[in-house]
């Protein structure tokens, strides 16, 4: 009898120090919604003594207007309990004894004691800092392009000193067990050689170990990234001139130090995944002051620091976009100056030219008219073809067609473009008749064909030669312009890059970083050789498509 004394006596004392050292807000409410049990930790947070909320409805800690809802809420869950988990995504509020409103993160369980009574645990932690965090990533993401998304930067969760009502020991124990073993966060408890005495449901969840496995057994440095615990040795030696004996003592040492609460690391899986935690490990010490042992809390963050590393993206992606738009606002009142003023100059001309003698003066400006809007119709159609590539809307439409047929007809259109003496040589080997994309590939040679004429001289051969059969499609385009330097390659297929060569050429930038999309979208390769005054060869090589590619999911 004795020994049955002395274990309740001991498991007692065990779950009475987990509940009084949690630093976490812990309260009990019967099936009327009556607070019955509320620890140290949530009195302090919301300003009460145990006496003034013993008896009172839950809904003495929420504002009033969240009155009416809550009441029907918590009838439903009494109904019908289950187990909610922090970080559901409800923003909820808990009101002070003062007044003052805060945000809250809570999670809920339940279980029936001996006579069958059903009670709600309710887990509580003050949320203002992470709250804060998050209107401020929010005014962050409004103020680049209102794309609003929620940041989580810190989880941080405290664990304070609660301590029971006087009820009988018996029930004071399945409580506590109750609340231990219902917990929506990692608990353990470790004695002072860091031997772990207590693992909850959720630890053996979130890290893969049995309770057997590890109680009695291991110390938490199993579930340490070893980079991590040598981080922290080596801070308590330069900071604090502290030598670690163990692995283990360098958690102690930190503890003890008050230097783990709400700290981000990582843990490791049994499986050797690993996974972000936010950690809280706390000493816990006897009425006499005299250190017992150590109590940890883990709260598995993974959700959050994925969900902060998209609002990162996102905010990246925004930041791009913006340098995207000043970008082309620099270039299109550059590139607009030269053919708008020429439209300007020639339309005026033209009315100045009235008489039937004069066909000749106008039809000259005509031609300059028609000439620069083209020029202007070409920069906007590549910009509109950045802005297609940049949100991932360059379809594919694949059909049958005559591959020399097409390349004629491109040549046929750029004739007009010819310098004086220029002429564009065309030879192809091969199937003429192909399965592939008609449009963008038309778009890819107009690109360097225009180039090759608009950087090569007077008096210039360009040469356009081909290649088809059952699997492939090769392309190159020769000129004999000015070339590219060694430094400038390297930069070439970037979005507004101009060669130092032919700044005084008239051009946006975004042809080839087109061109070099296009090529990537129809799974091509794209390569060149140049060298200055001597000219620029660019080699093209696609593998064919197939009428059953769109049925096989090989084309998105």
């Amino acid at each position: 009898m004795d020994i049955i004394q002395n274990t309740v006596k001991g498991l007692s004392v065990q779950y009475e120090a987990f509940f009084n050292k949690a630093s976490i807000g812990i309260i009990l409410v019967n099936e009327q919604a009556e607070i019955i049990l509320a620890n140290p930790f949530l009195l302090q947070l919301f300003g009460y003594e145990l006496e003034e909320l013993f008896g009172k409805k839950i809904e003495t800690l929420i504002p009033q207007r969240y009155h009416t809802q809550h009441s029907k809420d918590r009838n439903g869950y009494i109904q019908n309990p289950k187990s909610r988990p922090m970080g559901t995504g409800l923003d909820l509020f808990g009101i002070k004894k003062n007044g003052l409103e805060f945000p809250v993160e809570v999670s809920l369980s339940n279980y029936y004691n001996e006579t069958n009574e059903k009670f709600v645990i309710a887990f509580l932690s003050d949320n203002t800092k992470r709250y804060n965090d998050r209107n401020e990533i929010e005014q962050l993401n409004n103020d680049l392009e209102n794309n609003v998304v929620n940041r989580t930067r810190e989880l941080s969760r405290t664990l304070q000193v609660l301590e029971l009502l006087n009820e009988k020991l018996e029930n004071t124990l399945l409580s506590q067990k109750a609340i231990l073993n219902t917990a929506s966060v990692m608990l353990f408890a470790m004695n002072n050689e860091g031997i772990i005495q207590f693992f909850n449901p959720e630890a053996s969840r979130l890290t893969g170990f049995s309770e057997s496995e590890v109680v009695n057994k291991l110390t938490p440095v199993v579930f340490h990234q070893p980079l991590d615990i040598e981080k922290c040795r080596q801070e308590l030696s330069f900071d604090f001139h502290i030598t670690a004996k163990s692995d283990f003592d360098v958690i102690k040492q930190k503890s003890l130090l008050n230097h783990i609460k709400g700290l981000e690391c990582k843990f490791i899986h049994k499986n050797g995944n690993e996974f972000p935690v936010s950690l809280t490990i706390s000493p816990i010490r006897d009425k006499k002051n005299q250190l017992s042992g150590f109590m940890g809390v883990a709260i598995d963050i993974s959700d959050a620091k994925s969900y902060e590393s998209n609002l990162l993206d996102a905010l990246s992606k925004e930041k791009k976009l913006g340098e995207l738009k000043s970008r082309f606002v620099s270039m299109a009142s550059h590139e607009f100056r030269t053919p708008l003023s020429t439209i300007l100059s020639s339309a005026y001309l033209i009315e100045k030219y009235s008489e039937e003698s004069d066909q000749k003066k106008r039809e000259k400006h005509l031609n300059r008219i028609i000439s620069s809007v083209n020029n202007l119709i070409n920069i906007l159609n590549e910009f509109l073809s950045v802005g297609k590539i940049e949100e991932g809307k360059v379809a594919l439409n694949l059909s049958e067609f005559n591959l020399s047929k097409l390349i004629q007809s491109i040549v046929s259109d750029l004739n007009s473009l010819l310098k004086k003496g220029q002429n564009i040589e065309f030879n192809h080997l091969g199937n003429n008749i192909i399965y592939f994309e008609s449009t963008l590939l038309k778009n890819i040679i107009l690109n360097l064909l225009s180039n090759a004429i608009k950087f090569s001289p007077e008096d210039s051969k360009i040469a356009i030669s081909t290649f088809a059969d059952e699997s492939q499609i090769k392309l190159i385009i020769k000129d004999n312009g000015i070339g590219i330097s060694k430094e400038d390659q390297g930069h070439l297929m970037e979005r507004f890059f101009r060669a130092s060569n032919a700044v005084n050429i008239q051009g946006t930038g975004l042809g080839l970083h087109i061109v070099s999309k296009y090529v990537e979208r129809l799974g091509g390769t794209m390569t060149f050789e140049s060298e200055i005054e001597k000219g620029t060869t660019f080699t093209i090589n696609f593998k064919t498509f197939k009428p059953t590619d769109y049925e096989n999911n090989i084309i998105d």
